[in-house]
């Protein structure tokens, strides 16, 4: 896994920037912008999943572990959602578009390029008006979360960014008073990248009760889980 992951990430990936003079993150959204149909999030999702299974690799939740967050989002049918980690918006595109009227999704991109990008897709898909990219540090933006943003609790958090932050931006939640009885947490490469930290913290917690889903790296063989976690208050 790690030498796939290597080959793809680094090696291919830098050559093709190189020859094409533009990122992968911008190939994965003209290809949507070619070929996927314009409104139609699932259209949108399936566009990107060929191009990264046919393609490019990428670091999306991918179609085998987003059944899990499909399922999960329809389990806690969240009115305040937050994603950490919107990487091209494929995450985004699709949690939006199994929420209810007038719910919302916050999502925290670190990088601004991959913002940029997430933006568009996330608007080509139509569910512009259940997002709101937050564009900085997750350990800065959670502390905003209640004054800047209005936010009163979560009720549902997707854990998709750095992995060494799973358990300082969790224990953040918790400081922050953002979690209320019943919120539930999902993170993703809970065994590949890995987050040993986050499963030791969580499961050892008196306070969560956790589920872990088997399955696999988005798009490749290798075994990976997510790990899902409810906040017993």
């Amino acid at each position: 896994g790690t030498a796939a992951l290597i080959w793809n990430e680094i090696i291919c990936e830098k050559i093709t920037n190189f020859i094409m003079n533009q990122s992968k993150e911008q190939r994965i959204l003209n290809f949507v912008l070619q070929n996927a149909v314009r409104g139609d999030p699932r259209s949108v999702m399936d566009t990107i999943d060929k191009y990264c299974s046919q393609k490019e690799w990428a670091m999306n939740v991918g179609d085998e572990k987003g059944l899990v967050l499909d399922k999960t989002v329809e389990e806690v049918n969240p009115s305040v959602a937050l994603e950490l980690g919107t990487y091209c918006g494929y995450s985004a595109v699709r949690i939006a578009r199994l929420l209810k009227a007038g719910a919302r999704l916050l999502t925290v991109e670190f990088n601004p390029e991959f913002a940029a990008i997430a933006k568009q897709i996330i608007e080509f898909a139509g569910v512009q008006d259940k997002v709101e990219i937050l564009e900085g540090p997750s350990n800065e933006i959670i502390p905003q979360l209640k004054k800047k943003y209005e936010v009163d609790t979560l009720d549902f958090v997707f854990l998709d960014h750095w992995k060494d932050r799973y358990t300082p931006d969790t224990v953040l939640l918790q400081e922050c008073n953002l979690l209320r009885k019943g919120s539930v947490l999902l993170a993703d490469n809970v065994i590949f990248p890995g987050a040993p930290e986050f499963l030791k913290y969580i499961r050892s917690n008196s306070h969560f009760q956790c589920t872990n889903y088997s399955s696999h790296l988005e798009y490749m063989k290798v075994e990976d889980a997510m790990e899902k976690a409810v906040f017993l208050g």
